[in-house]
């Protein structure tokens, strides 16, 4: 069986420099990182832990790994929901868990993060919130050299299952009900996030309403923010019949801009957050329920260990018009 110490050998590197690269410490020289990979590559070196995890035919861990906004701690209920229903239904199947954030390898190659994940035993992820831009992690669902399970991107392969609402038709449905009962026909929409996979599906869900209804539509960046969302309203809200936000933050930012300026449009929102409900106005949301999209991701995580064929997995969703009085206990 290879060791550490024949990779050190094939690098050229102190024993200790290896655990470095593996670990993903920092101050490791890129030359350095580039030599320990390769070697570890070429030799089919596995960690200790990982060895041991699969000799005693063990499943090793689950990862999650998520996205966490550090602008605005508003919409940590959404991540709280997704590892709370992670960790609910892992204990049901007697899975080990840990919680990692994208911004712990922000700067690491896909062989890196390979390497560390396997360090720390990790067979299975579940991933949350990956966009366009998240090359690293697009490349190590493609790889499958781990069961995965992606939340609201469309990423399948024999090793990888996609979970998540229907986007495309949930954002028609918010946009269509609340359109409809306030016979609006000039429509402003504020998207999420640019590279975002649901961000683009809710904009076709749109582009399809408008041209079903024949009606009038203006596309505003909102990047999730409700800060953005306010600035938008505020300077471009009047103009228009109705207000279509990409997110209940955005939709609380809206209608606070409305709120100021002393006129009403009726303005939805997407996901259904708690904070809806304290908005004052009611609103038109899409809800999601976190919790049940993120067990149904490590049951199908603990599926796809089992030896199960990935597939996309669509959870229903609803509209909703948050209370007050719903959520207060």
């Amino acid at each position: 069986m290879v060791s550490i110490k024949d990779v050190a050998r094939a690098a050229g590197v102190a024993i200790s420099t290896v655990s470095k690269v593996l670990n993903g410490y920092p101050n490791v020289s890129e030359e350095t990182k580039v030599k320990v990979n390769r070697a570890v590559e070429e030799l089919n070196f596995v960690p200790n832990s990982v060895a041991a995890a699969l000799s005693s035919k063990q499943s090793g861990r689950v990862a999650l790994l998520m996205h966490l906004n550090q602008k605005t701690q508003a919409i940590d209920e959404i991540n709280m929901q997704y590892i709370q229903g992670a960790i609910h239904k892992a204990m049901e199947l007697n899975l080990d868990v840990i919680t990692l954030f994208f911004s712990m390898f922000k700067n690491k190659t896909v062989e890196e993060l390979t390497r560390y994940l396997q360090s720390q035993s990790i067979c299975g992820l579940i991933i949350y919130g990956m966009g366009r831009e998240n090359h690293v992690l697009r490349e190590l669902v493609e790889r499958q050299n781990f069961k995965c399970v992606v939340i609201d991107a469309p990423f399948v392969n024999e090793n990888t299952s996609s979970v998540g609402i229907n986007q495309l038709k949930a954002q028609y449905d918010v946009a269509r009900k609340t359109i409809e009962d306030n016979n609006g026909r000039r429509i402003l929409y504020i998207t999420g996030k640019k590279d975002g996979f649901a961000t683009e599906d809710r904009l076709v869900g749109m582009k399809e309403l408008v041209d079903e209804l024949k009606l009038v539509m203006t596309v505003k960046n909102g990047e999730f923010s409700e800060l953005q969302a306010r600035n938008i309203t505020m300077k471009y809200g009047e103009k228009y019949d109705v207000i279509v936000c990409a997110s209940d933050l955005m939709a609380i930012g809206a209608m606070k801009a409305l709120t100021e300026m002393d006129i009403f449009r009726p303005v939805c929102g997407f996901d259904g957050i708690i904070l809806m409900g304290y908005v004052g106005k009611q609103m038109n949301t899409v809800h999601q329920d976190f919790a049940g999209i993120s067990a149904a991701a490590m049951e199908e995580l603990q599926l796809l260990m089992d030896g199960k064929t990935g597939e996309r997995i669509d959870i229903p969703h609803y509209l909703d018009r948050m209370k007050y009085l719903d959520i207060i206990c």
